[in-house]
Formats: structure tokens, C-alpha cells, sequence
């Protein structure tokens, strides 16, 4: 196990245990000063910094060339969090999402619900167009890794949704691990040490497994709403190893659409594939 693995891990242990202690103190009294509980935090908070550091500390010189890949969804579709607009997308580098981007269908026949200031507080995920809609492999690859045992949570793209989000369930999912904030996702290897990750997918919906070899351009999973997500739709990324936790982003381009910018409104062809 690596280093950044081992230390990830312990982060993760440090919030559990001022979790567990925290819910003990109701019940009993602990042997030792209130104040003192507090310190699992602080060294798992130092943890995180640490870690970041490491990440944002790559030269940008180093960057890797773009890696052309197929879409990995059908029709319209926009973007959001792109790393055509930032670098990185997402805001941080931890869990290889330097150059992930998010994609969420439209659709006119079916509008896709919007920001809601006040009401509805939620929604059903069948009000969104992305919810059940197929994502289909970029390249010619074998699946490494594949899982969809987590539900699918109703919306959270309201104001009065957004704290319980970030404050309850963030935190919540962060003691769970990064397969609790990743949802049901699939790694593909394609070769040349480059592989995806599909995030977010549908409970149930998997039509492969770890070791299936796939083609491009066929249906590996169904969109959803499992994992940190305020609606469903899609997270992708390239990485340079299989396991997020220690692998690095790699950027991308679809071909035929490049790396939409956030809000850009493109359009995926079918890729004809041999079953």
C-alpha cells in the first residue's frame, strides 16, 4: 500500500473515531478531558492539508498530452465543473479529479428541472433527463472495476436542500470513504496506463463486470443520482492508475466535441460497436 493510500486511510479512521466518540459521550463519560476529543480532527484535517499540498504541488509542465477518447454518452447533453474553464474542475486534486468533468442531459420533450430557489425542496430523479440514460465505453478497454449497490437519493439542487447536502450527508460520506462520495462508478483500463471512471451510475443498472472486455461504444451502465451528487448525471475522468485514492487526472478530448466549456450545450453521436 502507498503512502498516500496509508495516510488517506488514516484520515478516514480519524474522523470515525471522533465520530464514535462523539455519539459515546452520550451515553457515558469518557476518561479523559472534553477538549482532547477533539484532536482525531485535527490530525485528520492536518492529513487532508497535507495531502493537498502534495496534489497542487505538480508542475503544470508536466501536464500530459490530452488523451483522445470517445463520448461517453448519446445525444444532448451539457457541460458543468469543466476543466475547460479551470484546472482543476472540480476545485481540488484528491481522487483524480483534476480534469473531470460533469454532464447532465437535455432534453425538450422532457425539460430538465432547474435551480430551485425555495420549492421544490427535492425531486424524483425520473424528473431529470439523465436519470436512466445509457453511458457507453470511450475506448476499447477492460473493466477493472465495477459496483452499483448504492441508491440513488433524490435531488438536491435547491437552497434549502444545499445544507443538508453539504453539512449532513458531505460529512457523512467523507467518514464513508471515497466509494461513498465516488456512488456506483466503473474504472476502465485502456491501455497506455490511462484509465476512466464513470460516476454516480444508477443502482442496478451495471451490464458488465471486472475482467468483461468491452468496445467502444458500448452500454456499460445506466445514469443516476448515487454518491455526493445534488442531481443525477454523469462525473467523468481519465487517470493514470486504476484506484482514485492514488492515481493522478489525466485531461481528455472527445472526439468530434473536444472538452465542452461549463454550460456549453453539445451533442454525442451513437458509436457503432461489435457486440
Amino acid at each position: 500500500m502507498s503512502i498516500r493510500k496509508l495516510a488517506a486511510t488514516a484520515a478516514n479512521l480519524l474522523w470515525v473515531l471522533f465520530a464514535a466518540q462523539a455519539i459515546a459521550r452520550i451515553f457515558v463519560d469518557l476518561p479523559y478531558n472534553y477538549w482532547l476529543g477533539w484532536l482525531p480532527v485535527l490530525a485528520a484535517v492536518a492529513i487532508g492539508v497535507a495531502l493537498r499540498r502534495t496534489d497542487e504541488s505538480r508542475d503544470p509542465a508536466t501536464r500530459p498530452d490530452p488523451v483522445a477518447v470517445d463520448p461517453p454518452v448519446v445525444g444532448t447533453w451539457s457541460a458543468l465543473n469543466s476543466p475547460a474553464d479551470k484546472v482543476p474542475s472540480h476545485g481540488t486534486h484528491a481522487l483524480a479529479q483534476t480534469y473531470a468533468i460533469d454532464v447532465v442531459a437535455e432534453s425538450d420533450k422532457h425539460p430538465r428541472p432547474r435551480f430551485a430557489p425555495l420549492w421544490p425542496v427535492v425531486r424524483r430523479n425520473g424528473d431529470f433527463p439523465a436519470f436512466g440514460a445509457p453511458l457507453l465505453a470511450v475506448a476499447d478497454a477492460t473493466v477493472v472495476h465495477a459496483e452499483d449497490g448504492q441508491r440513488d437519493h433524490l435531488s438536491r439542487n435547491s437552497l434549502p436542500a444545499l445544507p443538508y447536502f453539504l453539512l449532513v450527508e458531505g460529512v457523512f460520506r467523507s467518514l464513508g470513504g471515497p466509494r461513498r462520495i465516488i456512488g456506483n462508478h466503473i474504472v476502465l483500463d485502456l491501455g497506455n496506463g490511462t484509465y476512466a471512471m464513470y460516476a454516480h451510475l444508477r443502482r442496478g443498472s451495471l451490464q458488465v463486470r471486472p475482467g468483461d472486455r468491452v468496445a467502444a461504444g458500448q452500454p456499460l451502465a445506466r445514469c443516476g443520482n448515487s454518491g455526493n451528487s445534488t442531481e443525477p448525471h454523469l462525473h467523468f475522468q481519465l487517470m493514470d492508475g486504476p484506484d482514485p485514492r492514488t492515481a493522478g487526472g489525466v485531461p481528455f478530448t472527445w472526439r468530434g466535441i473536444g472538452v465542452p466549456k461549463s454550460g456549453d450545450i453539445f451533442a454525442a453521436e451513437p458509436v457503432v460497436y461489435s457486440a
